[in-house]
């Protein structure tokens, strides 16, 4: 039936299953924030906890969840850890979503 449908092609399964579990972790209020405001630039666990209005035990185990899923990188300064969003699509998809734009886009 489908190939009637000229062009037409189902993502392979694990592109699917990777966009699915990138989207599980955007399905939270805290994660949203954290990547907005990572958005803006990088920012320590201190930073971002002021900023999302939440405790920075809780920012860590975002971020640590963020982390793996790819979505986030860090890097080491001494004793501080910066985190930056690594994936380019969160931009877009964030921006979408909330209906804003990015300062200096």
């Amino acid at each position: 039936m489908h190939e009637s449908i000229p062009g037409f092609a189902m993502p392979p399964e694990d592109e699917v299953r990777r966009a699915a579990d990138a989207l599980r972790m955007l399905a939270d209020p805290t994660r949203i924030k954290i990547l907005w405001a990572l958005l803006q630039g990088e920012s320590s666990v201190a930073c971002l906890a002021d900023l999302v209005g939440a405790a920075p035990t809780a920012v860590s185990q975002h971020l640590a969840k963020l982390r793996l899923a790819g979505l986030v990188g860090n890097r080491r300064e001494g004793t501080f850890v910066y985190y930056t969003v690594e994936d380019p699509t969160v931009a877009a998809l964030l921006e979408r979503v909330l209906r804003r734009e990015l300062a200096g886009s």
